[in-house]
């Protein structure tokens, strides 16, 4: 059983709120504004901070881009509004290089990326958790839909009560350093609860839509950003079946992900075609029946492990979510060389691709997770 954090405040830290400086990162939407509002009204010494991250002339007026230029504007007003003084750092060039071109790299290895984990591994918990140190913070908060728990091994990650706002998925490579300053103020509330509360708070942003697009991508085209930056990214090639007969040409495989059913253009087919494999080096896709998608070993590079337990020789049995809106599936977890794991799932999986996480779960607790980078089907039992 889980016990709470032990402390003299809310937060978990020795002293009174008011000697307690805590840094809030502002990305000028609802749920860090109500973050910052409440540790402001529980009297802590609230500073808050939004990231300059990526300014392009289409995102500053569209609504559902975070990190552009409205959204700096947003931060501010709930800043004034609530008290607190409020920080804008340019992280363009962090972000460019440890981001966007990642996100284009790994789409032209024909990978799937998912550009907000590398955000918060890198320019938010890495670069501005060092800055709020630097600020004399005792404590670096956010509005991330996660919980932080004090456990027998050390403190431990967990999925916030809410499971449709869950967001333990993208922060999987947070370290165990990084936990330990780390605060999620609303990994116990609903998202009800949340514009419930910013409208109390009288927040100029309580009914403000949430974010549905990456940042960098306001129009919501990948494949246009990554041209940009990669020419030859929309290079043609051929489509092919299982066995290498040519179906088809394709312009690009950024416009592909594995288990992809829609968009591939062949048609005339008794059964409905997905990706099973993207040959980036031979700008091939291949596709096939759903069956060919089945896997039951998972491949994962730069294992982040945060339970306080050695995973071990033996490995561990554990859940293991392979993507962010899919249901955690049964499966044991076993390191191999290199700072690298093997899943070995109980029941095949389909549309496992390179580029995305490998989040492993026991019960709501975050073990760890790492990075696809392949599978196998290793029984011959196809589900």
């Amino acid at each position: 059983m889980m016990r709470s954090l032990e402390s003299t405040n809310s937060l978990g830290l020795p002293g009174a709120p008011a000697d307690t400086r805590v840094v809030v990162a502002m990305s000028g939407g609802v749920d860090s504004s109500v973050a910052a509002a409440l540790l402001k009204r529980e009297g802590y010494d609230v500073v808050g901070i939004t990231l300059q991250l990526y300014d392009h002339g289409a995102a500053v007026q569209r609504k559902g881009a975070c990190c552009a230029g409205q959204d700096i504007y947003d931060a501010r007003r709930v800043a004034e509004t609530i008290g607190i003084p409020h920080y804008v750092l340019d992280y363009e060039s962090r972000f460019s290089e440890s981001v966007i071109e990642d996100f284009a790299d790994s789409y032209m290895r024909g990978e799937t990326p998912i550009p907000c984990v590398r955000c918060n591994q890198t320019v938010k918990f890495r670069d501005l958790l060092s800055t709020a140190k630097e600020l004399g913070a005792a404590a670096l908060a956010t509005g991330h839909y996660v919980r932080r728990e004090a456990g027998v091994s050390g403190t431990e990650l967990h999925q916030a009560e809410d499971d449709s706002r869950d967001q333990s998925y993208f922060l999987f490579a947070t370290t165990p350093e990084q936990l330990d300053f780390l605060r999620f103020p609303l990994g116990g509330l609903p998202k009800s609860e949340t514009r419930k509360l910013a409208e109390e708070l009288n927040l100029p942003v309580a009914a403000k839509p949430d974010s549905q697009d990456i940042c960098f991508v306001p129009n919501g085209s990948y494949a246009q950003v990554v041209s940009r930056l990669r020419p030859g990214a929309l290079d043609p090639g051929e489509i092919v079946d299982l066995k290498g007969q040519v179906l088809g040409r394709h312009e690009g495989i950024i416009n592909f992900t594995i288990g992809q059913r829609r968009g591939i253009g062949i048609g005339g087919t008794a059964d409905p075609l997905y990706v099973v494999a993207i040959d980036a080096q031979a700008a091939r896709v291949v596709v096939g029946p759903k069956s060919a998608l089945a896997r039951d070993r998972v491949f994962v590079k730069e294992l982040n492990w945060l339970d306080g337990r050695p995973l071990g020789q033996e490995g561990r049995s554990c859940q293991v979510k392979l993507r962010s809106a899919q249901p955690a599936a049964a499966a044991r977890v076993m390191a191999s060389p290199g700072r690298g794991a093997v899943i070995d799932l109980v029941e095949p999986q389909h549309g496992i691709a390179p580029g995305q996480a490998a989040v492993l779960y026991d019960g709501s607790q975050v073990l760890g997770g790492g990075w696809i980078v392949g599978s196998e089907l290793h029984s011959q039992e196809v589900a």
